[in-house]
């Protein structure tokens, strides 16, 4: 508002001048003015803030016909400035601005029928409203029909006009465009893959304070994807977009106070940035902050809160997360009781909480599947909502048997079918080494097509002699030792 007072007057002038500037000309009828003189009002330039008066002066303005007032207005009762808060009003309001083709005030309408705000909610009314702004230029609307183009919102999915309008928008300064646009470039959507480009838009958005740009920008220092690897300009992205509230920074940042990844290692911080991503429903963050709990890394061990927090992550669709309840079923993981995650709009119900024990034999636990149809809650076998479909009770019974030769397929009976599935659970749970070598000999032994040399065998110390330490390797210590009586099947190999 200032810059309009010095370029109107040729003299530089500041906000104080500026507001009295302004307040006379509203005082003099100026629609214009007017809605200046609210924005200097609700914003506290040049003098206090009061958002009764704002509202006032936006009110006259938009009564006047000013196509700015009248969306300042819809903007007052939209978020209840200086006036109650009423939708219905806020549409109105937006609706003579948009008509009145002010950008900013078709934008706001197309997002009243995108969400239902005032309004019966009408993607197509949406798509309509945004494309208008986005031709009138304005970069937010530009960028939000950009996402419709995308996903297919309103009208016919077209990744090529997506990435135009996300690019009309990021070239105007937009950093949600800006972030968008770096995606399109990640990933080639609507244009050829570029990941040096999508660096350079991610790196924009992120020094324009976008969050979801900051943690994109942390992703790619991280692994030096279109810039040179640097950890420690990982770690800051990372921090800034999770103090800005991005669910999926503060998932990375706790990776990064777990492993030391460009700060000094703090299980402690690891343990308080993953709470704060599961709870904003980051369903990685869940598995993680379950983990955590189940060890007691950073905190103090709790196996109830543990598996709270992994059920939330399973409902979430973290794989992990699903595979570990399944274990759990399967009595595969040593948690000590199952507690039921009830919602607590079910805690009220005339139903005590219980505690299911897994059972060695997964038939044992059938009579308690009934337990887990609850109202909005995930079976833990269907993963569906509200309750287990019938077929979810065969596969109860059946849970962990094979199909080919009909064992249950528990870890001391892994299965040929399963057998890299188990070894998948047993490499990403376990830090035991020893489960890890057990896998893998369970898994070349019930390989019929392995050859003798490529079967694994645990060789007994006693066996051995000379045993002398070598160095480290990638995947342990090397050592060197000598048989006492070589196998004679060695030599046949």
């Amino acid at each position: 508002m200032e810059n309009i007072y010095c370029n109107e007057h040729g003299i530089p002038k500041g906000e104080e001048e500026a507001f009295r500037f302004f307040l006379k000309s509203a005082e003099g009828g100026n629609i214009a003015g007017q809605d200046n003189l609210g924005h200097f009002y609700r914003n506290g330039i040049g003098t206090a803030i009061d958002e009764e008066k704002a509202f006032m002066w936006y009110l006259k303005s938009a009564e006047g016909g000013n196509s700015n007032g009248q969306n300042s207005l819809g903007y007052c009762y939209g978020n209840g400035i200086g006036t109650t808060k009423d939708e219905e009003k806020a549409f109105q309001w937006y609706l003579k601005s948009a008509e009145g083709e002010n950008s900013s005030g078709q934008y706001n309408l197309a997002n009243c029928y995108r969400y239902g705000n005032g309004t019966t909610k009408d993607e197509v009314k949406a798509f309509q409203w945004y494309l208008k702004s986005a031709e009138g230029n304005n970069r937010n609307g530009q960028n939000h029909l950009g996402e419709f183009y995308y996903f297919g919102i309103g009208t016919t999915k077209d990744e090529e006009k997506a990435f135009q309008w996300y690019l009309k928008s990021a070239e105007g300064g937009n950093n949600n465009g800006q972030s968008n646009l770096g995606y399109c470039y990640e990933n080639g959507k609507g244009t050829t893959k570029d990941e040096k480009k999508a660096f350079q838009w991610y790196l924009k958005s992120a020094e324009g304070g976008n969050i979801t740009g900051q943690y994109n920008l942390g992703r790619r220092y991280q692994h030096g994807i279109g810039t040179t690897k640097d950890e420690e300009k990982a770690f800051q992205w990372y921090l800034k977009s999770a103090e800005g509230g991005n669910i999926d920074g503060q998932s990375s940042l706790g990776r990064c106070y777990e492993n030391g990844i460009g700060t000094t290692k703090d299980e402690k911080k690891a343990f308080q940035w993953y709470l704060k991503s599961a709870e904003g429903g980051n369903n990685d963050g869940q598995f993680i902050l379950g983990t955590y709990y189940l060890e007691g890394i950073g905190t103090a061990k709790d196996e109830e809160k543990a598996f709270q927090w992994i059920i939330k992550s399973a409902e979430g669709g973290n794989e992990f997360g699903k595979k570990l309840i399944e274990m759990a079923y399967r009595d595969e993981f040593e948690i000590s009781t199952i507690k039921k995650n009830q919602n607590k709009s079910n805690q009220n119900a005339n139903r005590k909480d219980s505690s299911l024990a897994p059972s060695k034999s997964p038939i044992k636990n059938l009579n308690s599947i009934e337990d887990l149809n609850i109202e909005n809650h995930n079976c833990c076998i269907c993963w569906q909502k509200n309750g287990c479909i019938e077929i979810c009770k065969k596969n109860f019974q059946d849970f962990g048997r094979c199909y080919n030769c009909g064992n249950f397929n528990i870890r001391k009976n892994t299965c040929k079918d399963c057998k890299s599935l188990e070894l998948e659970y047993i490499l990403y749970f376990s830090i035991d080494n020893g489960n890890i070598v057990n896998a893998i000999i369970q898994m070349t032994e019930l390989d019929e097509n392995a050859k003798e040399w490529e079967i694994w065998r645990w060789i007994d110390y006693s066996t051995l002699q000379d045993i002398k330490y070598l160095d480290k390797g990638a995947f342990g210590t090397v050592w060197k030792a000598e048989w006492k009586d070589m196998p004679e099947e060695l030599f046949e190999i």
